[in-house]
């Protein structure tokens, strides 16, 4: 029977095709470790792999399944960059700043796709992503952003698409212009996210899903991780868990914010060639963002809802195949095979949150949607990090990541009416 995750409603695509999907024993009691990662997404089992296979003792638990958050269900595409574009963080934080970060993201995306190949990981890698704009507005920024990251950031994979180019390409009119990104492209992130747990384990981390922490706290100069199985005494800790902080959230709430988001796949487009007839990854300009792409079998892979509320619908298909026949009319009675959905942790200024948040903890989340790539890269900085070696993850620790404001108490009211106003400024 397949497995209906606790934090994250539906049952996704990615889960149904994946092969297997081995599961992990709780955490059998108290245990002594050099590092103790809390969540089992990208960041937590990079972290765990890397530290394993440098001989440091660690212990990873996670309070569902690993892959139950938004590595195992996000959309998939990896980007280029960081979430902000390469003119804006030239704009706040100058040149060399942004430059390095550019590169950053840009080593994160070799990374990823040079971990997968040396595996044997079928992530099911398709290049190419287009940004396409609703707006007329936007032209003059879409087309100096090609020549910015081509001539002061070294990457000419870029290339303005006119209205007749966009329109071929996505087999829709709904879009003006856009870019296309040959340097990038889109996979399969639970195939992903079951490789690498496999391959942590193999490299000797302590793998436990289904054991939820309670409390951190320090005691006689080691980090305590109180949870429902037991203690773990560490060393240094890491908190990875992104969109679900649960009950460790008083360490980073003030900072990272879960947000909803859904997806769904359709059913093989076999009669709609002219649906991205090139395979490539979508992402539009809305603040709320659609994301679409095709899967390897040929459905589409739909995201994107302006309802950012905690509640689990039990069906949001309806609302799926209405979001796409916006795009493509002609599938406005597609059937819609599944619909899945959860939480991404998103920051103020949509940059990651990368902190010591007490003396041996670090935290590392917040990656605004554009983590595919950021959080597997992040979990080997810290790696990096705490054996010792030239770690590139101070570069996001500096930074600045403001609270949100409303504390605790009003935050999410003041979240809800904000991603509502920038929803409704997005209809014109």
């Amino acid at each position: 029977m397949p497995w209906q995750s606790p934090i994250s409603p539906g049952i996704s695509w990615y889960e149904d095709n994946v092969p297997e999907r081995p599961e992990y024993p709780a955490l059998p009691g108290s245990v002594q470790t050099d590092v103790a990662i809390v969540g089992g997404g990208f960041t937590g089992l990079q972290a765990a792999h890397n530290l394993a296979l440098k001989g440091v003792r660690v212990t990873l638990v996670d309070a569902c399944r690993f892959g139950d958050g938004a590595s195992g269900r996000n959309g998939g595409q990896l980007g280029t960059g960081q979430r902000w574009s390469p003119e804006e963080l030239e704009h706040s934080l100058g040149f060399d700043r942004s430059k390095a970060l550019f590169d950053l993201a840009e080593e994160a995306k070799k990374y990823l796709l040079a971990f997968a190949s040396s595996h044997g990981i079928d992530i099911e890698y398709v290049p190419g992503q287009l940004n396409v704009s609703h707006k007329k507005s936007l032209e003059k920024d879409y087309r100096d952003s090609v020549e910015i990251v081509a001539s002061r950031y070294g990457y000419p994979h870029q290339s303005f698409m006119d209205r007749d180019e966009t329109v071929a390409r996505l087999g829709s009119t709904r879009y003006l212009f856009g870019i296309r990104d040959t340097g990038t492209g889109h996979i399969q992130p639970m195939k992903l996210l079951v490789g690498l747990a496999r391959q942590a384990a193999l490299a000797g981390a302590s793998l436990h899903e289904k054991t939820r922490a309670l409390k951190i706290n320090q005691s006689n100069g080691r980090i305590v991780i109180e949870t429902e199985r037991g203690n773990i005494r560490a060393e240094r800790a890491l908190i990875a868990c992104n969109g679900y902080i649960g009950n460790l959230e008083a360490v980073t709430a003030r900072h990272v914010m879960p947000i909803r988001s859904f997806i769904g796949a359709t059913q093989v487009l076999s009669d709609f060639p002219d649906v991205l007839p090139g395979g490539e990854a979508v992402a539009d300009s809305r603040f709320v963002v659609r994301y679409f792409r095709k899967s390897r079998d040929g459905r589409l892979l739909f995201g994107g809802r302006e309802a950012y509320t905690a509640d689990n619908p039990r069906d949001i298909t309806d609302h799926i195949r209405r979001q796409v026949a916006e795009i493509y009319p002609s599938l406005a009675n597609i059937d819609i095979t599944h619909a899945w959905g959860g939480s991404v942790g998103i920051t103020l200024p949509r940059q990651p949150f990368v902190r010591e948040v007490m003396p041996g903890v670090t935290s590392i989340g917040g990656y605004s949607g554009h983590g595919v790539m950021l959080s597997n890269y992040c979990g080997r900085l810290y790696a990096d990090l705490v054996t010792g070696n030239r770690s590139d993850l101070e570069l996001l620790r500096d930074l600045n990541i403001p609270a949100f404001p409303g504390g605790t108490r009003f935050r999410s009211v003041l979240l809800f009416l904000a991603l509502s106003w920038y929803a409704l400024r997005d209809k014109f």
